[in-house]
């Protein structure tokens, strides 16, 4: 069986089984999770991706601040592994446990919106410690 050797009715069966097709709503707790913490993780780190890259290019010729870039890439992956995978539970549960099933669409909304409200916390630390 080589790479394309796919017929229409297996892609089908996949979208089916990890809820990725638009018209099913995401009804199972592991479904909803796994939709909200993925567009947790990918936004976080596209987020940190851009925030790297403007570092890098700011503190390029600092002896240590060249490194920062690194530190913020991890930071973009370690957050939503901790952070975001208990907050997408709790979503999922609370969705899960009142019955409501949730469109693909607004796993999108919930996910990046985890990471707006990350961002938003971030800058009001910073202020606060000036």
């Amino acid at each position: 069986m080589g790479r394309n050797d796919f017929q229409s009715g297996d892609l089908d069966s996949i979208e089916n089984v990890i809820g990725l097709s638009p018209k099913d709503p995401l009804n199972g707790f592991a479904e909803i999770w796994y939709q909200v913490f993925l567009w947790a993780l990918f936004s976080s780190i596209f987020v940190h991706a851009v925030a790297a890259i403007i570092a890098f290019c700011r503190l390029r010729k600092h002896k240590i601040g060249r490194f920062i870039p690194a530190v913020i890439l991890v930071m973009g992956v370690v957050s939503p592994l901790t952070g975001g995978v208990a907050t997408s539970a709790a979503i999922a549960g609370v969705y899960r446990a009142s019955g409501f099933t949730m469109a693909p669409l607004y796993s999108l909304v919930w996910g990046v919106g985890q990471t707006i409200l990350v961002i938003f916390i971030s800058f009001t630390r910073i202020i606060a410690t000036l």
